[in-house]
């Protein structure tokens, strides 16, 4: 590789990384993450606790059987309480994901639209015409044969 080019193509990289949304990409990644181990304690801490006063605590022991014994390992094991507790996690996810970031930003969007469109609607609208080269021309010429026309009735 020849020393010209290592600059241009090292700016380059720096330009992508430093582009907006590669940034706030990066941000949303590290949130998320912190943000699962907050739903994870909250399903870990509370949910599994009141399921629990049905049964047992953690929702990994739910479970069918699907052959005559399921003893240990042995037999054909459907871990439905596992999907269970991935579920409720992941709805407990979406709806703070909808209620505190979705929504707010959708009516803020809103509001900010509502009040350029009031702003617009209290400007005149400017009319545009518009005149194709041909048109001119006609026009140019039925004015010119409008002023002969007149110049040949006062002669």
């Amino acid at each position: 590789m020849s020393t010209e080019k290592d600059p241009s193509v090292w700016h380059g990289f720096k330009a992508f990384l430093m582009r907006g949304n590669v940034v706030e990409l990066a941000v949303a990644v590290v949130v998320g993450a912190a943000f699962s181990n907050i739903v994870n304690s909250v399903v870990k801490g509370v949910i599994n606790p009141v399921v629990g006063a049905i049964g047992t605590k953690n929702l990994d022991h739910y479970s069918s059987c699907l052959s005559s014994s399921c003893k240990g390992d042995d037999g054909i094991q459907i871990m439905w309480g596992s999907v269970l507790g991935a579920t409720l996690q992941f709805l407990i996810t979406a709806a703070v994901v909808y209620f505190l970031m979705v929504l707010p930003m959708a009516k803020f969007l809103a509001r900010q639209e509502a009040r350029k469109k009031a702003k617009d609607g209290m400007r005149e609208p400017h009319e545009v015409i518009e005149v194709t080269e041909l048109q001119v021309l006609e026009e140019i010429r039925d004015e010119l044969v409008a002023r002969r026309g007149g110049e040949h009735e006062r002669a």
